[in-house]
Order: structure tokens, then C-alpha cells, then sequence
């Protein structure tokens, strides 16, 4: 699937656009499944475990910031993934053994959709070594207004920055931080299908969705399967036991097989501890925190 050149360029930049990385009729698909989702949480009023509203939502105008861990949500999702294009990026990019960590339909509301600021998500879940990366398939076009990813090609190769504001961890960086070079960041704009790929270290964002369209993005985060996480990190399967991790495992595998033989490298780790008031999303912990803003005016 990927060429060589494309391989030299994420391993070099640390991030990828790929096109067509689902069919005409997955999308289509997929675009269904995600208006019926939207559809239903008109009668939601508090954000719960598959939903995260947005400011304004309501029953004539549901207005989202996510639909949580999808994959879960519908085995569609989960579907896709394991058989598409993206099934082929993914092996080519970390091999035939591989593990799902999280999903997310990030659904950035037109007229305002929340920003997400600038973040490595290896912050978030630090493992044994850093292959990880994480997918965002567009399911609509993505354009300049409508809140695309941005990236900073080369930083998944620097350090982990400081993600605390207030004596907590926040999941965000301060935008003040010397080592935040925001001049540098590439924005990632695409046609529907079209697929961004981006590395667990690399410093990302995105700003508010100051369009009339929403902007809806399917992310997968995924790891080698030799990669293993290290606990004191926000992922449910921490608290699951051993019995229950193991058997989580198994369906969390995308390709191959499980590995029980970590693989361990010099990889720098930050823990994201002490926790944010609300953990609940990213959104949710970067405002808990009191988060500075990358994107706030003036």
C-alpha cells in the first residue's frame, strides 16, 4: 500500500496523509451509522459514555464534540479498521501484530466547534516503547475553516513537553512553552476518505470549526503489538484486572496476534498524573485543568 518514499516521510516527519484509504461504500456507510448516532443524541442532555455535548446542544440542535470509542459503539467501526486500506497502512507502518488503545469520532459542530489544543498523545499513555501512531479518516471534506489537525513535522523525535497547568495534569501544552515552535505546524486538509496518520509523540492541535459545516473525523489510536502500556495512564483497561485485561486483549487485537514480550526502549515518559478534576475526554480535562488556550483571541 504505502511506498517507500511515503514510509521514509513519516518516519522523517512523523506524520502522513493518505488518500482513499476506505471505498466510496464504507464511507458512505460510515457517514450513515455517524448521522443516525448524531440523530439520537437529541435526546441526551448530559455528556455520558457515548456522547461528549458540546456548548448549545439540544434536541433541535444536537451539537457535539465526540462520539466515544466508536468501535465499541457499532462493530462497523471496528469493521473498517480491520478491513479497508487503513488495514494495510497500519501493518505497514508497524508490522503485521497490532493493537487497538482507543476510538473517537471527533464531531466539531459548525459555527464554534471546540478547539483541541496542542498535545502529544503520547502524554496521555506512555508504553514500552513508541510505536504508536494514531489514524483520522475524514468523513466529510476538511478544509481550512472547518477545524483541520495540525501538526509539527519532526517533534515526535524531541522531547515530551509539559502537559500541567495548576498542579495537574491538563493534556494540553502551555503555548508559551520555549520548545513550541508554532510557526513550523503543517495543516492537514483533505477529501472525504482521505486519512491523516500521525506519530503518539508528535505535537498536535486543532482549532475551533468557524465554518458552516461540521467536521467529522474518525480516529483510531493504535499501537505495535510489543508496545505495552505503562499504568498511571486514563485508559479503561487499566482498571479491568488481570483476568479481564487479558481477555480485553484479545479483542482489542486489529492484526496478528498479542505479544507477551514487551518490547523495552530509551523512549522519554512523562506520567500524566496527578489526574484533572474531569477526565472524561480530552476536551473535558484540558478545561478541568484550566488549560491555557493556543487559539483564544487577543
Amino acid at each position: 500500500m504505502l511506498t517507500k518514499d511515503q514510509k521514509d516521510f513519516f518516519d522523517e516527519n512523523g506524520y502522513l496523509m493518505v488518500e482513499d484509504a476506505v471505498t466510496p461504500e464504507q464511507l458512505a456507510r460510515l457517514r450513515e451509522i455517524t448521522a443516525a448516532f448524531i440523530d439520537a443524541s437529541r435526546a441526551v442532555s448530559e455528556s455520558n459514555d457515548v456522547y461528549d455535548l458540546d456548548a448549545g446542544h439540544g434536541p433541535g440542535n444536537p451539537r457535539l464534540t465526540r462520539i466515544k470509542i466508536p468501535h465499541k459503539q457499532d462493530p462497523y467501526f471496528w469493521e473498517v479498521l480491520r478491513n479497508s486500506a487503513m488495514t494495510q497502512v497500519l501493518n505497514d507502518l508497524l508490522g503485521p501484530d497490532t493493537t487497538i488503545l482507543t476510538s473517537k469520532l471527533n464531531t466539531k459542530a459548525p459555527g464554534g466547534g471546540r478547539a483541541v489544543e496542542w498535545h502529544q498523545d503520547w502524554a496521555f499513555y506512555p508504553h514500552t516503547n513508541d510505536d504508536l501512531l494514531a489514524f483520522g479518516l475524514m468523513l466529510e471534506d476538511v478544509d481550512h475553516d472547518n477545524g483541520p489537525l495540525m501538526v509539527i513535522p519532526g517533534t515526535h523525535k524531541g522531547p515530551i513537553l509539559s502537559h500541567d497547568a495548576n498542579g495537574v495534569f491538563a493534556g494540553a501544552i502551555d503555548p508559551d512553552d520555549p520548545l513550541f515552535e508554532r510557526d513550523k505546524a503543517v495543516t492537514l486538509t483533505g477529501k472525504a476518505g482521505s486519512m491523516t496518520v500521525h506519530h503518539a509523540r508528535i505535537l498536535h492541535g486543532s482549532a475551533p470549526n468557524v465554518s458552516d459545516r461540521p467536521r467529522f473525523i474518525l480516529f483510531y489510536e493504535l499501537a505495535c503489538a510489543d508496545a505495552w502500556p505503562i499504568l498511571g495512564s486514563n485508559s479503561y483497561f487499566h482498571a479491568l484486572g488481570q483476568r479481564k485485561f487479558w481477555d480485553d486483549l484479545q479483542d482489542r487485537t486489529v492484526t496478528g496476534a498479542p505479544c507477551l514480550t514487551p518490547r523495552l526502549e530509551q523512549v522519554p515518559v512523562r506520567m500524566p498524573l496527578p489526574p484533572a478534576p474531569d477526565t472524561g475526554s480530552i476536551f473535558k480535562t484540558q478545561e478541568s485543568a484550566g488549560a491555557k488556550s493556543a487559539f483564544s483571541k487577543g
